[in-house]
């Protein structure tokens, strides 16, 4: 039974299965898809808010953990030069796009599409990490290399999210964030008391952090990402990106581990509550998203990558330039970050709903991906 759970969470089966039913049902019954996403009933709470505001606080905090844990030592990210080629592959993965964006709504868009320039600089991992599986191998470097691009740039997608797209109708005000700061200092706190249970953690600078960006009128979903690198960890990093430890107790590992599973499946959650948008919503967005993450990523991810080689910073062992061209285009799946971003990039809901299609249309990168690595002789290792 378990080893069925674990498949139909790594298939990223919950995800997909919330499109299914959101992009349906938006379109046999718009109204009662508009009705239950915003229709309160949770204390008040819609099941948008919820969603969107309330269980990607885990979403993101798990991206976190992942941070965290590659940027010590024996991680992903540490020491500085190992991760060069891959961070700048990943700066390239988050140029491109918007360059790609902003020439195309100059030359076919429209001033008011101009704020979605960083809807295409997302990554999903989820998908990312299972196209990457099933194109190159288990155990091919480039898994853990697309891995950490994705993780990487919706590291900045948080950051574009937090200082680029705050709500235009209720403006910012900082003098909150000072709860967020208690937040940190509480969970700095907690680490110097040398509490072992990330509870206290979450639960009291969590918190804090929440509504002090709630307030703040800045995206409470974030709230974990300014707590997680408190949280007691090991001292050396023993595996890659979205593997597990078994020997690995701390907080932080305990963390990802008991929230994981419900992440995984709660993405279904929030499939449902932004996947759900009409085939007759497309529109010049559309193409400026698509576009932007097929072509943008690709070509900014295997141009920077390159360039990195050129400055003698190579790629991991055993990878070649036609697995960083492969790369690249499996990480122009934008959808979940992208759905996020597109979310708060408009505040027209068809120029929003446009834009979510774009996302939603990343997904062809995937199969294009797979097509491509047959094209350039990638070699598949188990």
């Amino acid at each position: 039974m378990k080893h069925h759970l674990n498949l139909f969470r790594e298939f990223s089966v919950p995800l997909l299965a919330g499109v299914v039913v959101a992009i349906v049902w938006a379109n046999l019954d718009p109204a009662g898809n508009q009705a239950f996403n915003t229709t309160p009933f949770l204390g008040g709470l819609s099941f948008h808010f919820v969603s969107n505001e309330l269980f990607m606080v885990f979403f993101f905090g798990i991206a976190a953990v992942e941070i965290t844990q590659s940027c010590l030592p024996g991680g992903d990210l540490n020491p500085v030069s190992k991760a060069v080629n891959p961070l700048l592959g990943t700066l390239g993965g988050v140029i491109g796009p918007i360059a790609v964006y902003l020439c195309l709504n100059a030359t076919i868009g429209a001033p008011e599409l101009h704020n979605g320039w960083g809807i295409p600089t997302a990554t999903d991992i989820a998908l990312a990490w299972l196209t990457a599986r099933m194109v190159f191998g288990a155990s091919h470097p480039a898994v853990s290399y697309l891995l950490l691009l994705a993780v990487a740039d919706d590291a900045i997608g948080l950051a574009i999210i937090a200082v680029f797209y705050p709500n235009p109708l209720l403006p910012v005000e900082p003098m909150w964030l000072l709860l967020t700061a208690a937040g940190m200092f509480s969970a700095w706190f907690l680490r110097r008391l040398q509490i072992k249970n990330y509870w206290p953690y979450i639960l009291v600078g969590g918190t804090l952090s929440w509504v002090g960006l709630h307030h703040a009128h800045l995206h409470p979903a974030l709230a974990l990402v300014f707590i997680i690198p408190f949280l007691p960890h090991a001292k050396k990093e023993h595996k890659h990106f979205f593997e597990e430890d078994p020997g690995d107790h701390t907080p932080l590992s305990r963390f990802e581990h008991e929230w994981k599973v419900f992440v995984d499946f709660g993405l279904f959650m929030f499939s449902l509550a932004n996947a759900g948008v009409q085939f007759s919503s497309m529109g010049t967005v559309t193409t400026l998203v698509l576009v932007s993450l097929l072509t943008g990523k690709t070509a900014g991810i295997f141009a920077f990558g390159y360039l990195a080689t050129m400055l003698g910073f190579g790629l991991p062992h055993g990878m070649k330039r036609r697995d960083l061209l492969t790369a690249g285009i499996i990480a122009g799946t934008g959808f979940t970050v992208a759905l996020f971003v597109a979310g708060e990039a408009f505040t027209d809901p068809s120029i929003r709903a446009a834009a979510k299609m774009g996302a939603l249309f990343s997904l062809m990168a995937a199969p294009l991906g797979f097509f491509v690595s047959k094209f350039v002789g990638v070699v598949k290792k188990p």
